[in-house]
Formats: structure tokens, sequence, C-alpha cells
């Protein structure tokens, strides 16, 4: 998805819904499920890498209570140091381009009674700059750094773009702070074709929402944890699929496509060993197009709990832990 450069927008502006000035965030929570926000365009539309369409469908249905929660308070936390880093990007902005701008405390709703399910809680606006309007600021720690080399991830864009489509403006410039110590700054036009298709995107994963309809799968770890959610017990029930043409289908692929992956891994490990026995005692080996490393890492230190548990089985009772049990899929032919 790349933003192309387009002139104006829509004439109305956004529907300020609820100021988020002091707004508990349990309040903003629930704000959030009323719609699609900007953050959760890409993920509607299935173009977040980290969220499936499946799991945010939970989210904005209200069945996301055992999903894992990220800790806006957790220092170890991508989201905590993007929350606390955003008002410094924002200020290396303002001194990189002169351009002024503000906090916006409020969630938005678009304009359209059509759209009213279109929402964006906005970092901040431009004041006075009839070029740019609104400032999205980022940060990319080492891993994430990696999706900004070719310009702003197209799951940004996505955020972006419905940003414009709330709003009515007509750019937008994205700051994202590198590995915390390189500024970028990239300019997202409006593009009126891209956010019509983002529109009726955002629109079939909204109706799956208001008909309380799941949406399919998509193979990602996200999806993965959605299912374990959505279904985590098993009842004991048999479902007779054989004469489902479709399902046996998938069933057949699904039985080659694991064949096929076991003999790979089989071929990787083979081939992985041929070198392994050929450096020996080395550390690296160098090869024309890249090398390999092999290297012992340091001795770790445990507690052996199966043999303190031996030792002093009282300990069981005395501080007793329960792992709740998941569902495990298992293939059989």
């Amino acid at each position: 998805m790349r933003a192309h450069t387009t002139t104006g927008g829509s004439k109305r502006p956004a529907l300020r819904l609820v100021s988020t000035r002091n707004l508990p965030r349990a309040d903003w929570l629930a704000v959030r499920r009323q719609g699609i926000g900007a953050s959760d365009s890409a993920a509607a539309v299935g173009l977040n890498p980290y969220q499936s369409p499946l799991e945010l469908w939970l989210v904005k249905t209200g069945r996301d209570a055992n999903l894992p929660v990220d800790d806006p308070n957790d220092e170890s936390s991508p989201m905590y140091w993007g929350t606390i880093l955003e008002p410094i990007v924002a200020a290396h902005y303002t001194k990189r381009t002169g351009r002024k701008v503000r906090r916006v405390n409020s969630v938005l709703r678009h304009p359209d009674p059509d759209k009213a399910w279109m929402i964006a809680n906005l970092d901040y606006s431009i004041t006075g700059d009839s070029q740019v309007q609104l400032l999205e600021c980022k940060t990319a720690g080492e891993y994430g750094a990696r999706l900004w080399r070719e310009g702003v991830p197209e799951y940004i864009q996505c955020q972006v773009q419905h940003q414009l489509a709330v709003t009515g403006k007509a750019a937008a410039d994205v700051c994202v702070l590198i590995c915390g110590q390189e500024i970028q700054i990239h300019r997202i036009e409006r593009d009126e074709a891209l956010i019509a298709n983002l529109i009726a995107l955002e629109r079939r994963f909204w109706n799956y929402v208001i008909s309380d309809t799941p949406p399919p799968a998509d193979g990602s770890d996200s999806s993965a944890r959605a299912l374990q959610c959505l279904f985590p017990q098993d009842n004991g029930d048999t479902l007779d699929l054989a004469t489902d043409s479709p399902l046996c289908a998938v069933f057949d692929a699904l039985v080659s496509t694991r064949e096929e992956i076991g003999t790979l891994e089989r071929v990787e490990s083979d081939l992985k060993q041929t070198i392994q026995q050929t450096l020996g005692d080395a550390t690296k080996a160098v090869f024309h197009s890249g090398y390999v490393t092999w290297k012992r890492s340091k001795d770790s230190h445990g507690l052996d709990v199966a043999t303190l548990l031996k030792d002093n089985p009282h300990l069981l009772n005395q501080y007793p832990l329960v792992k709740p049990g998941s569902r495990r899929f298992l293939v059989k032919t």
C-alpha cells in the first residue's frame, strides 16, 4: 500500500466522540470497542503483522478476557517506551521542521453517519500549516527498524490513511525514532482511491462485529492465540466430516504440507550437521555468500524443581501452582 499525492479532503470536520483528558484507561478501551480506530485499521483489513482480524474481533466483541494483555507500566514493553518517548519525538519533529504541534485530547468519529464506526485517537495536530495537518509519532527498536528500511510500513500507512479519512485532512507526517538515535520524517498524502478501498475492507470487518460472526483465521500466531481464547475447552464430541469435500481437501493438504515440512527439516538438519562436522572445534566458517558461527553459550543456573520436590514433597502442597491446560491439535492418518 503506497500513498499518492492528492488534494483536498472532506469539508466536514470529524465529530468529537469523547474527551480523553483524564479518561481512565478502562473507559478509553470501552470507547475503542465502539468502532474501528486508526490503530485497528491494518488488523481489520489483514495487514497488521502483529494482530489478525480474528484477534481484533475478539477485542471488539468483548471476548478478549483471556488474551495476553500488554501492561502499560511494564518497562520491558515496547508500548511503554513508545508512550514515554512520544512527546520527545514530537518535540524533535518541531525542532527539525519548525512546525508547531498540539495534543488532540479526544476520540474523533467520522462525520458521515454511514461511517460512524470509524473513530480515531490522534497523536498530534499540526497548527498553521496548509501542507500538512496531522503528526503520528512512532518508535522502532532493533527488530521494528527492519520494517522501516523502505519507508513507512504498510500497516502504519493504513493507520494514517484511516486518520485522514476520519478527519478529512489532506496530509500527515510520520516521525519515527529508529533505535533511539535516528529521527526520520515521512509525508503521507491523502489518497482517495486508497481510502475508498480501506473503508470497504474495514466495513466488511465491522459487519463481522455487528453480526457477531468471527472472521476466518489467517494462519498467523495471532489467530492461533485467538482460537485458543475463543475455544478453550473441548466437549468430547466427534464431528463426521467425511462427506464434506472442501474440508476433506483441507485435511489432505494439511497432511501433505506436514510431510513436506518434515522432509525439508531433515534436509536442513543434514546440511547443518555437514557444516558442523567440518567446523569441528572452530568457531566460525566463512563462505562466498555469508558465514556461520558455532559458539558455546554461557553456563546457566536454575532450580532442579523435580529433585527438590522429590526430597521435599510437602512443598507441593505448601506452594501449589496450577497451570491451566491448553488444547493440542494432533493429526492422525
